[in-house]
């Protein structure tokens, strides 16, 4: 003679597979959103870092003010993708090398910083 089985056999096998999956999928999500915060603040830190450089180098031109954004850009693992003058004022912009999460653009930044130690 066979036993019969209740109605709800297998149903704690179902629930927790459930629960693994959503755990992991936030967990996942969390993760991505992290990497993209993150991104964008390195990204943001080289460009405030890039317009403070060409500022301290206002003194010796526009051209060597902006190659020094670009030296500091390259080191923060960012590509200068602009650096124009206004009133004695460095705008710099510098894009992440790389994206966070596959599929979306790569993080951009924008900063400004006036010279330093000139009269106004």
């Amino acid at each position: 003679m066979t036993q019969k089985q209740p109605a709800d056999a297998g149903v704690a096998t179902i629930w927790t597979a459930l629960a693994a999956a959503t755990l992991i999928s936030v967990t996942v999500l969390v993760w991505w959103l992290a990497a993209a915060i993150t991104a964008r603040h390195r990204t943001e830190a080289a460009a405030d870092l890039g317009a403070l450089a060409a500022a301290a180098h206002a003194a010796a031109g526009p051209t060597i003010a902006c190659a020094r954004a670009k030296e500091v850009a390259d080191h923060e693992r960012a590509v200068l993708t602009s650096c124009r003058w206004h009133n004695r004022d460095a705008f710099v912009e510098v894009r992440a090398t790389t994206t966070p999460i596959p599929g979306l653009p790569a993080p951009t930044a924008k900063s400004r910083a006036g010279p330093v130690d000139l009269p106004l």
